[in-house]
């Protein structure tokens, strides 16, 4: 198994999804409690402040084994995330830390390995 992809799409997500400081207390509890090691600190962006309806924050935590990313939408209450990681971890803990920061357990995910077929022996560059 090369890696872990869980995909989690929230429904109904609490304020916290329009708060970059509750977002990135998000990543730092996510981080944690999956037992994964940040490399370096979150980016937390606003996007699409023009068009209301697209508005929302993006967040990109890099880890040590990948990344947890996710997207949050303002006007509907909608949040995307996504916890790729080389490294086995708890889903159902990480899906609790959605959960408890932003209040909804209104969701689909899914979990999957991630493992390319078997690759052919490659030279390394002299």
């Amino acid at each position: 198994m090369w890696g872990m992809h869980l995909t989690v799409d929230v429904a109904n997500c609490n304020e916290n999804r329009s708060d970059a400081d509750a977002i990135a207390r998000f990543a730092k509890d996510m981080v944690e409690r999956i037992n994964m090691k940040a490399y370096g600190d979150p980016w937390i962006v606003h996007f699409a402040k023009e068009n209301p309806q697209a508005a929302g924050y993006t967040l990109t935590q890099l880890i040590e084994t990948s990344n947890i990313t996710a997207h949050f939408c303002d006007y509907t209450g909608e949040c995307y995330f996504d916890v790729f990681s080389c490294m086995e971890f708890d889903v159902d803990e990480a899906l609790n830390v959605i959960a408890e920061h932003f209040g909804s357990r209104d969701w689909v995910y899914n979990c999957i390995v991630r493992q390319a077929p078997e690759a052919k022996q490659i030279a390394a560059a002299e």
